[in-house]
């Protein structure tokens, strides 16, 4: 179906719309870069500016500094960068100002994107726009009223977040998730991946055990010893762990006390469309996944492929975790699909022999997570339309309203 072409009111017919994007990180990156291309499909003639990385330069946008500045997480990795960050802050709500575009859409990124917005705000009428509500839905629900100060309206990823924003004040639209966009595996796919790996018709199960050193190091004992029991009830179950790139050395250096016929898929070793299809084939084909808490388990979920969550914390965080926390449940399966179908094993209960249990019982039983899944994806707006083009959508009808 072809798009309806749109020129918001405000916008002068034959004036160029020109919007201001800012992204911090590869995620923002891929919701910035289909934003992009949705208002590039509904508006006769627009202009962007900003700061973005492959995917929105992609779509026309030259970033005014590499995107790579702003990925960075965590005090410790913060502070010897405080005051770059500080002064790129300002550099950038100046070039807002002077530039007094249409919108300012800002991508996620909240430390970095709110600031820009606050600075924005006292000096100037932009309209400003958030991609990516706060989870106030979990935990600080004081965060929504202290963006609203900032933001005029919020896209929200989650059905159940546009009451929670515009209690606050601020408007709201629940615009889909990305990830009922992304690709799944053919079939082709997964032979080859099978081929690749040595896995032929095995059975496995698929290991993620998180995409940051902490993450690895805390999680894959307790992985490990976990699998190891699983093993002996299913002596034919292969172990499959995808790594990202940046911790796969960590990775297969912590899989000593694995099962030994685990098998590890490095990103580095393929072109990276052929490492995409191999994930992507993985996570398709597996039985059953062990996954660190995450976005991840929406991935699973539109693979269907049935899963147990587990996490370690540090004991400063669970501390601060376990008392803030708003939900009794931190798998976005299980709440989107607002059932607790999803096995979750958090902080101290976090022990090998209560995942490798939960593991055999899903394994046995997976039924009630494919239906809990297909639900999830139908409620992030699997069927319609792109989220990037719902997106673009509720930026021009409330910049018309």
């Amino acid at each position: 179906m072809r798009s309806t072409r749109l020129v918001p009111v405000g916008v002068r017919a034959g004036r160029v719309m020109r919007v201001f994007l800012i992204a911090g990180e590869p995620s923002g990156d891929r919701l910035g870069g289909a934003l992009m291309a949705g208002l590039k499909s509904l508006v006769p003639a627009v202009q962007f500016d900003g700061i973005g990385g492959e995917e929105m330069q992609a779509n026309g946008l030259v970033s005014r500094f590499p995107m790579d500045e702003l990925s960075v997480m965590g005090i410790a990795e913060v502070l010897p960068k405080y005051a770059h960050l500080k002064r790129r802050i300002r550099e950038t709500a100046q070039a807002v100002i002077d530039a007094a575009p249409d919108v300012l859409i800002t991508i996620d990124s909240p430390d970095f994107c709110l600031r820009v917005a606050g600075l924005v705000k006292v000096a100037s009428s932009v309209r400003t726009v958030h991609y990516v509500a706060p989870t106030v839905w979990a935990w600080r629900p004081n965060r929504a009223a202290k963006m609203a100060r900032v933001i005029d309206h919020v896209l929200a990823l989650f059905p159940f977040e546009p009451p929670l924003m515009t209690a606050v004040g601020m408007e709201c639209d629940f615009v889909g998730h990305p990830v009922v966009a992304e690709p799944q595996a053919t079939d082709a796919e997964i032979t080859a991946f099978r081929s690749a790996f040595g896995l032929d018709e095995s059975r496995f199960a698929l290991v993620l055990p998180g995409s940051r050193a902490g993450e690895v190091t805390r999680l894959s004992p307790v992985f490990g010893r976990a699998l190891a029991r699983l093993a002996q009830a299913h002596p034919d179950l292969r172990i499959v762990v995808p790594a990202a790139g940046p911790v796969a050395d960590l990775v297969r250096a912590r899989l000593a006390d694995w099962p030994p016929s685990t098998v590890v898929i490095d990103p580095r070793d393929f072109d990276p469309m052929v490492a995409r299809a191999h994930k992507r084939a993985a996570f398709r084909a597996a039985e059953v996944a062990l996954a660190a808490s995450g976005t991840v388990s929406l991935e699973l979920a539109a693979a269907q492929t049935p899963m147990v969550v587990a996490y370690r914390f540090n004991w400063l965080s669970w501390q601060i975790i376990s008392r803030m926390a708003l939900v009794d449940t931190v798998t976005l399966v299980n709440l989107v699909s607002e059932t607790r179908v999803v096995p979750e094993f958090l902080g101290p209960a976090c022990q090998p022999d209560s995942v490798a249990q939960a593991l055999g019982e899903v394994l046995a039983n997976p039924d009630g997570q494919l239906e809990a899944m297909a639900t999830t994806m139908t409620r992030l707006g699997q069927g319609g339309d792109a989220p990037g083009l719902r997106a673009a959508r509720a930026v021009l009808s409330r910049l018309s309203g």
